[in-house]
């Protein structure tokens, strides 16, 4: 007899299971086939600490790593906003339930050879030593601005039309210098490249205020990351998804995907058919349905002490602007450690990443390992960046886009959104969220 489902879900990395989730929470009969025998996909975290290094081919680890089940090390590990929209899903659909999250401890960024404290308020701002004390002025009235600014409220608008201003006349218009552009464009509305400078600045604005109000949250960083690793995430939005009757299959092969006058009719796996309306799936799945748009190195570091210059932070963000290396794209470095339970203890997982711009990628990160000196043992991927070819509205077929070479959720939230929006014709809205929920998530305490 043939199985019927709404959706059919290939992979289960991060999008793939928020999707399922949100899907099997609106009802839909959903199930999940994943070709590996665990979950998360490419955004997985992989314990114990021997099989990484069995997946890489490096011999070890050595017994000064402590005990290999203590660790869960990210293939693409990346941090959220405590106000962003991955918390906003969160809350949305009590996946909080299952898991707990820590506040990252620092948020820096490299200027002419040293890390600085990330200044995103005026406290901040005024004991920077990334500025001088006219800039420092300068910023502290663009931040003010941007924390009054309310789209509606055109008083709050200071003669800057938001739809039609560019970025750079809006920082002009606040005289701020290079140093300052580059921080706040980078380190602080985290855009990855300087495109940004020459589109209208509402986005901008709306980016600082995002890190303003998640630090305000919290008072060492604006960004949260899920004890026991990232690879927690798919793993609770997979329960969500069982809890309302999703299904899965782990470890299986898929032969093929069938079709039908242009749409997707079934999923082939193992000689079963399971019939379908619409599919999912990370691009792995459909090779001959994606394009290569570059490629993103990750190195994942190993260390037995803290970053240089973040104040011993167990847990951190490092943002290394791409005009600092005459580069077109940041590189990020993230630091996590047995404050959160991934690694054992006074050990310490860094991982840089950058889009590549050349064929030497190596060489080109070569700036952020620098910062992580001495190293224990690299892992080392250069990974391409897929995205689909067509927006699957014709086929019913959605696939996402891979996951790019910034080390936090707000470009990939943008994806799970407008996937969202093809499959169901619908905004994801949380308009239901009360702000009362947004504190189970950010109490005074630093577990949250």
């Amino acid at each position: 007899r043939m199985q019927e489902y709404d959706i059919i879900v290939l992979g289960t990395g991060l999008k793939e299971c928020v999707l399922s989730g949100l899907m099997s929470l609106s009802g839909k009969k959903v199930l999940h086939i994943d070709k590996n025998p665990y979950y998360g996909g490419e955004s997985a975290s992989i314990s114990p600490l021997e099989e990484l290094y069995r997946r890489f081919k490096v011999h070890g680890p050595p017994k000064s790593m402590g005990l290999g089940k203590e660790w869960n090390v990210d293939l693409i590990p990346k941090f959220f906003l405590a106000s962003g929209e991955l918390v906003k899903i969160l809350l949305h659909t009590e996946v909080t339930r299952y898991m707990d999250f820590k506040v990252v401890e620092g948020s820096y960024v490299y200027k002419a050879g040293k890390l600085h404290k990330v200044p995103a308020t005026e406290e901040d701002a005024q004991t920077s030593d990334l500025m001088g004390m006219f800039d420092k002025r300068r910023f502290r009235k663009l931040l003010n601005f941007v924390l009054n600014f309310e789209s509606r409220n055109p008083r709050t608008h200071q003669d800057v039309d938001p739809e039609k201003t560019t970025t750079r006349e809006l920082f002009s218009r606040f005289d701020l210098g290079q140093d300052v552009i580059d921080f706040t464009g980078h380190a602080i509305a985290l855009h990855c490249n300087e495109s940004y400078l020459d589109q209208p600045c509402l986005d901008t604005i709306n980016r600082i205020k995002l890190y303003c109000e998640s630090l305000s949250r919290h008072s060492f960083s604006p960004y949260l990351y899920p004890l026991y690793g990232q690879g927690e995430l798919p793993q609770g939005f997979a329960r969500l998804s069982a809890e309302y009757g999703g299904a899965f299959l782990m470890n299986r092969t898929i032969d093929e995907i069938v079709m039908e006058n242009g749409k997707v009719k079934a999923v082939k796996s193992e000689g079963k058919e399971f019939h379908c309306k619409q599919l999912i799936c990370d691009p792995s799945y459909v090779p001959n349905r994606v394009r290569k748009i570059g490629r993103v190195i990750r190195v994942i570091c190993l260390l037995n002490h803290p970053v240089k210059n973040t104040h011993d932070a167990s847990s951190c963000q490092i943002i290394l602007p791409q005009s600092q290396f005459n580069r077109k794209s940041d590189i990020y470095i993230s630091v996590v450690s047995y404050g959160h339970s991934v690694a054992s203890d006074g050990l310490y997982i860094a991982t840089v990443s950058t889009t590549a711009e050349t064929i030497t990628p190596e060489k080109e990160v070569q700036p952020g390992l620098e910062l992580l000196e001495p190293i224990l043992q690299k892992f080392v991927t250069v990974n391409n960046l897929l995205v689909p070819n067509e927006d699957g509205r014709k086929s019913q077929i959605f696939v996402s886009r891979s996951y790019d070479g910034a080390n936090h959720f707000e470009t990939d939230c943008e994806d799970i959104k407008d996937l969202y929006h093809r499959l169901t014709g619908a905004q994801l809205c949380f308009l239901n969220l009360l702000k009362a929920t947004l504190t189970q998530l950010s109490g005074e305490n630093e577990c949250v």
